[in-house]
């Protein structure tokens, strides 16, 4: 179940797009009048590279309408709508390597598209990962998700803190680098309701997704050999009832159960958070007194390690899909081409995201080697790549993580306790799991 997906490697970059009936032309290409609609994931660390749009209009031609933009699992709905009442009107989409096996059949083949060493510019993996019954249905784009643990570095360099922290827990304060150690620290640091030890993504598929880890980390798997929801075990309880007493002790904020990813990362920026698992995209974000009160003051360190030992690394990357039904679907793969070409990867990787070329992983390295905070961050995120692994390979991911999370919200909330949310949550997975076959 475990795959690495970093490796780094000189590629050539493509100078042809070539399509069906043997269409071929530089790239991006001639697609004057072409209008393409898009649907795209928004956020604050994705803007920057958006604004590359405008480039690629004035380069072909085309014009780009984004006829939405939200956050993923907003998204994930829209494009689920759209199946449903057989409205894919639309050209390109933002995708993920945990919702694609959700989609089949509505994207199509990319390698049909852009020619085969473009593709090998990709690290090999990552184009594994986006591969599914042998079609290439997203491209992907410097966006590789593993999360690293960011923290305040002035709070470990307290000494009053340091003395009263040992005296309390009996061993020194640092850097956490076990979840049993992020509870300890996170209780010791919270001071609500102007500071809190911690935070975390409290719904959709992003709350399910930090379980599955931390299950990971505790020696749980979250389905067995046969496919059979089995994440209601002692180590599920184990990983579940550290979210419960983070927030019986009121160490994380009282409305962490309504977060996702945007309000976690400018929670750390604020200045109220000790502790933040967090993703790649948000290190040059925090780092920036424009946008950071903690910019300065952020370390960074591999993710913490469960009872069992293993890491919590769970991972995947973000990337661009094309739509069976676009009427001009090389104009398409050359915005996609566009948005994920080494320039763009270059752009979106000086922020801190882990990018998925091979060529833009040596030009991170050399760019790291004088700038200390950036190389924490690569070292960190490196580290953490090397251990990582996806999210269950079942189409019925999403759909069972919209089933999950309320169940752990409810264990988190109190109303139940987390071996009935649990025991509940695996029930109705199996029944997912069931009506879609694959049990």
């Amino acid at each position: 179940m475990r795959r690495t997906y970093l490796g780094v490697s000189i590629a050539t970059v493509a100078l042809a797009l070539s399509g069906a009936g043997g269409y071929a032309q530089e790239l991006p290409g001639s697609f004057e009048g072409v209008r393409l609609d898009v649907k795209l994931i928004g956020g604050q660390q994705y803007e920057a590279l958006y604004e590359r749009i405008g480039e690629w209009e004035e380069a072909t031609g085309a014009t780009v309408n984004i006829a939405s933009k939200q956050n993923h699992f907003e998204l994930d709905k829209e494009i689920k709508t759209d199946l449903a009442t057989g409205l894919i009107n639309w050209c390109v989409g933002s995708n993920h390597s945990s919702f694609a096996p959700q989609y089949p059949g509505i994207y199509t083949d990319l390698a049909a598209l852009l020619p085969q060493e473009e593709i090998d510019a990709f690290v090999p993996s990552t184009i594994e990962a986006s591969t599914l019954d042998g079609r290439l249905v997203m491209l992907p784009r410097a966006q590789y998700d593993v999360s690293a643990l960011y923290y305040q570095k002035s709070l470990y360099e307290d000494e009053e803190s340091k003395a009263a922290f040992e005296e309390e827990y009996g061993y020194e304060l640092r850097p956490p680098e076990t979840w049993d150690e992020v509870k300890d620290q996170a209780i010791f640091f919270a001071d609500p309701p102007n500071f809190y030890g911690t935070q975390f993504a409290g719904k959709e598929e992003a709350i399910n997704g930090r379980f599955y880890e931390m299950l990971i980390a505790e020696g749980g798997e979250y389905l067995d050999a046969e496919g059979r929801p089995a994440f209601n075990s002692e180590a599920g309880v184990r990983a579940l009832q550290w979210f419960v007493d983070l927030y019986e002790a009121k160490a994380v904020p009282a409305g962490t159960t309504n977060y996702l990813w945007d309000d976690i990362g400018q929670g750390f920026a604020s200045g109220t958070i000790a502790i933040n698992l967090d993703w790649p995209g948000w290190a040059g974000f925090f780092n920036d007194p424009e946008s950071s009160k903690v910019a300065g003051d952020v370390g960074i360190t591999m993710p913490p390690k469960g009872s069992a030992g293993e890491y919590s690394a769970w991972s995947g990357h973000h990337g661009f899909s094309v739509t069976e039904s676009c009427d001009n679907k090389e104009a398409a793969a050359s915005l996609v081409w566009f948005l994920t070409n080494e320039e763009s990867q270059q752009l979106e990787a000086s922020a801190g995201p882990l990018p998925t070329r091979s060529a833009v992983w040596d030009w991170v390295i050399e760019e790291a080697a004088d700038d200390p905070f950036r190389k924490e961050v690569l070292t960190a995120f490196q580290g953490a790549a090397e251990v990582a692994y996806p999210v269950p390979q079942t189409a019925a991911w999403i759909e069972i993580s919209n089933a999950v999370y309320p169940q752990l919200q409810a264990a988190i909330l109190g109303d139940k306790t987390a071996k009935q949310a649990l025991d509940d949550a695996a029930a109705q997975a199996t029944e997912i799991l069931e009506e879609t076959g694959e049990l």
